[in-house]
């Protein structure tokens, strides 16, 4: 086993990691900026570390910092949570050659699978379901045209790198695509340092639905089922939930059976995630995969019984993953909720503030995964997640029915959250019924601020 971990990330995945590093016996080492020092993570973590400034350029995004931090507190592994240098295979490489344990796939993968361009080939010649679209990066705008011509619009420009929505454009006619190109071109350039794009036939009214994935280094690999993230806005998730109310059994066991060809074929370790998105017919494209553990963990963690980030550190020690496919069951619903800070009414700007009070909720079937206190100020330099309220159930009205109770029982103090719209969403009559897809939710949010503007009149 492990021996102690360099937990490289901050907020309520680092606190997540040291809980399952304190159940294993592990110690845990939190490495933090000077913005965070005052952080739950800080006062959890065996030991701690300052690894810079508040910009995270200058910390969490400082590959040297993070070794030096890891190599001076006598660390044997590196747990990078998400996002950050999560997904990054130069820091990966850099762990293993300072003899540092990375808690995830290797550089190779990570590089294999960071490229959209070569992921998607990869799964295709795999034989996992691809969108239709260009088979490499666009040399051109004129490339893109003919494309486009070719599989008929609407399409989508994406960064062939990179993720979140950054340098995406859809494109409904020749002279949109035509515009958008330069523009995302730039964008990508701007996020990721490349200026990459791939078109492909852009999918209305989907679902996206992703594939959790486990392997270990002595080539067994499982799947457990997926989670439902259409609940979205502008690509960045608000809800999620497993399993998802529109898979069949049939539908997961074939989705399950592709992911495992996927990332057998590349040699996959550790936890990973393949998303797909779901047409209204039913059919699914593999359109990219997250080498890491996600945000959305929690959910199948609680309709499988399985605690994804504690094999994670089990599989980064040797460990042999003791779960066969069999052992997989799906044996209720779980549903999370992203408690933001940030102001739905104000287009969700972010809030800035300190927390007075904070009371989460309680009661059955509710797990809150955070870093809050009262009294502590949320940075203003990092991603504005608070907390992750989960809930589970028989079914899925049962996992809603308590998400709106654990909502209304949620007190944050002092800063605006994004609870006042979820709870709208969690009773939305094309929610409950499941009939929502990835543009959904804009469409309420529209509806919302409409009818809230028109009640001060």
């Amino acid at each position: 086993m492990l021996n102690k971990v360099l937990v490289a990330n901050r907020g309520e995945i680092a606190v997540r990691i040291i809980r399952a590093c304190q159940e294993l016996g592990i110690k845990s080492v939190a490495a933090f900026s000077e913005a965070d020092r005052d952080s739950l993570a800080v006062r959890m973590a065996d030991e701690a570390i300052c690894i810079g400034p508040p910009p995270p350029a200058r910390s969490y995004l400082n590959p040297p910092a993070l070794i030096s931090a890891a190599l001076i507190t006598g660390c044997d592994a590196v747990h990078p949570g998400y996002g950050f240098l999560s997904e990054n295979p130069y820091f990966a490489e850099m762990c293993t050659d300072c003899n540092l344990e990375f808690i995830g796939p290797t550089a190779e993968t990570m590089r294999l699978m960071g490229d959209k361009s070569i992921g998607r080939q990869t799964m295709r010649t795999a034989g996992v379901p691809t969108v239709p679209g260009s088979e490499g990066e666009l040399k051109s705008v004129e490339e893109a045209v003919e494309l486009a011509r070719q599989i008929g619009y609407p399409v989508l420009l994406k960064p062939s790198a990179g993720g979140g929505g950054r340098g995406m454009r859809v494109a409904n006619d020749e002279s949109d695509l035509v515009r958008a190109f330069p523009t995302a071109r730039a964008e990508a350039e701007a996020a990721f340092g490349r200026g990459d794009l791939l078109l492909e036939k852009f999918l209305t009214k989907v679902r996206h639905v992703e594939i959790q994935v486990l392997a270990d280094k002595h080539g067994h690999a499982i799947h457990l089922g997926e989670r439902d993230c259409s609940a979205q806005r502008r690509h960045q998730k608000i809800l999620e939930e497993a399993p998802s109310p529109i898979v069949s059994p049939e539908v997961r066991e074939r989705m399950g059976r592709d992911a495992l060809s996927g990332i057998t074929s590349i040699g996959y370790v550790n936890a990973g995630t393949l998303e797909f998105l779901m047409d209204q017919e039913g059919n699914y494209y593999f359109i990219e995969m997250n080498t890491r553990i996600q945000v959305e963990h929690p959910v199948t963690e609680q309709v499988t019984g399985v605690d994804l980030v504690r094999w994670q550190l089990m599989i980064a020690a040797g460990e042999r993953l003791t779960l066969q496919q069999k052992d997989i069951t799906i044996a209720r619903h779980a549903v999370e909720c992203r408690i933001n800070a940030e102001d739905p009414e104000r287009d969700f700007l972010p809030a800035g503030g300190e927390i007075e009070f904070y009371l989460p909720p309680g009661g059955p079937g509710v797990r809150v995964d955070s870093h809050l206190y009262a009294g502590y100020t949320p940075p203003g330099n990092y991603d504005s997640l608070l907390a992750k309220i989960i809930t589970f159930g028989e079914t899925r009205d049962d996992a809603l029915n308590r998400m709106r109770r654990a909502l209304h029982e949620c007190v944050i103090t002092g800063i605006k959250t994004t609870i006042p719209f979820q709870l709208v969403l969690i009773d939305d009559p094309e929610f409950r019924a499941a009939r929502h897809h990835t543009g959904y939710v804009a469409e309420l949010l529209r509806h919302w601020k409409e009818e809230r503007a028109a009640t001060l009149v």
